[in-house]
């Protein structure tokens, strides 16, 4: 499957965005999906996933509460709702796949997932 993230771009700190990660080449609806994001000399940090039936959604504590996963299975399509926005948010965010088939879970391990796309940037300003 290819994944491509869109949505990205320069925001005011408490301003929202909605990122998007289409994917194609594959049967979308059994990937268990997640964001993570990577800034510039850090390691890549999970942010969000949602299993392949939609039913469970996970959330890392930095974001929780502010940032909402989603999936629209009809136009193959895995969201990032984020809401009052930090600048330590600013990162690239890349969404990913895990192998299909597998039991609908979530995962926060980068281990855990098989296709990555490219990333969109999101930088917030403070």
């Amino acid at each position: 499957v290819q994944l491509q993230a869109s949505g990205g771009g320069l925001v005011q700190a408490g301003g929202s965005l909605r990122l998007s990660c289409a994917a194609s080449g594959g049967t979308f609806s059994s990937y268990n999906m997640a964001w993570f994001r990577q800034a510039p000399g850090q390691e890549r940090e999970f942010v969000a996933a949602i299993s392949w039936t939609g039913s469970t959604t996970y959330y890392a504590d930095s974001v929780k509460g502010r940032f909402t996963i989603s999936r629209g299975d009809a136009k193959n399509t895995v969201y990032l709702q984020m809401n009052s926005l930090k600048p330590e948010d600013t990162a690239v965010y890349l969404c990913a796949a895990d192998h299909p088939g597998t039991s609908p879970t979530v995962r926060r391990s980068v281990a855990a997932y098989d296709y990555w796309g490219q990333g969109t940037q999101v930088t917030v300003s403070s």
